[in-house]
């Protein structure tokens, strides 16, 4: 049976854009709900070991939350660049492109105006499915081209799968993600240092102190960022916003990850098929945001896993490229899959 999909009015923008949310639900429990403003994941309700449901995506209750917040970027598809790009300059064909500079001295998640603070455009909404578009007009945030991007989010059991589609005039790069910030004994409840995360990666991009790569690859061998296996997130430190390189011989959708909550018995697997993935445990949350739940967010009260290509790859050849030029397609696809797992089945340190 496909799943349901329902529609109501989430609010205006200052300028008078109409947003709206729509709900994907299954007759499983799980429950998504996406904003058109930053086609943004507002909630998502998973049942525990139980069959309790609980909203386990960090989000606000009106839309003057997401308006007011955008540095936060919570549940939303970003672009045109996710991630950093140095200094927000980087050279294509042998011309520099200066971009919005929102991250001090470098360009975040595309910039000051970047694709989660855009009214997305409704192209289909059907059961179980919602497509959105938005259009990038040539030159805007410093980025070249005009392009013309679609998510597609689509509910199918317990799986949320969203695939990205982008096209463009001229020579450009491009780089989309989701950044659904999880906590899967709900959101609200506190840190998130005892969920149990494993990460199918063997290296990862170290950065400097304005968290731009290095352009080196190293291993996570004896180091805080050795995920390979399952262990508690707050196991050897905390604080963590670092990109990893996943293993693949290809470019199909692979396991990345996965996190489990041993209190609720929740569980979400990401599959990809993206390069990368970059680990957040919200570092910049400092207790002043009140949430979806009415209570506060904290460092440390979520994780998120962006899938990606590599932070500031225009500017590191060795990275993979993220170049997209007229009459090719981008595309990618992210699987996050929910379930959960009973008491006998509990494990990690």
């Amino acid at each position: 049976m496909a799943a349901s999909i329902g529609r109501r009015s989430f609010g205006e923008t200052d300028t008078g854009e109409h947003v709206d949310l729509f709900t994907l639900a299954d007759s499983n429990g799980v429950e998504v709900s996406i904003i058109t403003y930053g086609a943004a994941v507002q909630s998502l309700l998973a049942p525990d070991r139980d069959g309790s449901r609980a909203n386990v995506a960090l989000g606000f209750a009106q839309l003057r939350g997401y308006i007011a917040n955008t540095a936060h970027y919570f549940g939303a598809t970003v672009g045109r660049y996710a991630n950093r790009i140095d200094a927000g300059r980087f050279v294509l064909d042998g011309v520099a492109h200066e971009l919005s500079r929102n991250d001090g001295d470098n360009c975040l998640h595309g910039g000051t105006r970047g694709f989660d603070t855009k009214v997305w455009e409704v192209v289909e909404a059907s059961d179980g499915l919602l497509a959105l578009a938005c259009t990038s007009p040539d030159g805007e945030m410093g980025f070249p081209g005009d392009l013309e991007t679609r998510v597609v989010y689509r509910l199918c059991g317990s799986e949320l799968r969203i695939a990205y589609h982008a096209t463009t005039s001229a020579p450009t790069i491009v780089n989309l993600t989701n950044h659904t910030c999880w906590n899967l004994a709900g959101e609200g409840s506190g840190s998130v240092d005892d969920h149990v995360l494993q990460l199918r990666a063997r290296s990862f991009t170290p950065v400097g102190p304005q968290l731009i790569p290095t352009g080196e690859i190293a291993t996570v061998d004896d180091t805080p960022l050795d995920f390979r296996e399952p262990i508690a997130i707050g196991a050897r430190g905390r604080g963590y916003d670092h990109n990893f390189v996943l293993e693949r011989d290809d470019d199909s959708l692979v396991p990345a990850a996965r996190v489990t909550n041993p209190t609720s018995g929740r569980t979400l697997d990401v599959l990809t098929t993206e390069p990368g993935i970059q680990l957040y445990t919200g570092t910049f949350l400092d207790g002043t945001l009140l949430g979806t739940c009415g209570r506060p967010y904290r460092k440390g009260d979520c994780i998120a896993l962006e899938t990606q290509h590599f932070p500031d790859s225009p500017n590191h050849p060795a990275f993979p490229p993220t170049t997209l030029r007229p009459h090719e397609t981008f595309e990618s696809t992210t699987v996050y899959r929910l379930g959960a797992i009973d008491r006998a089945e509990r494990r990690g340190s």
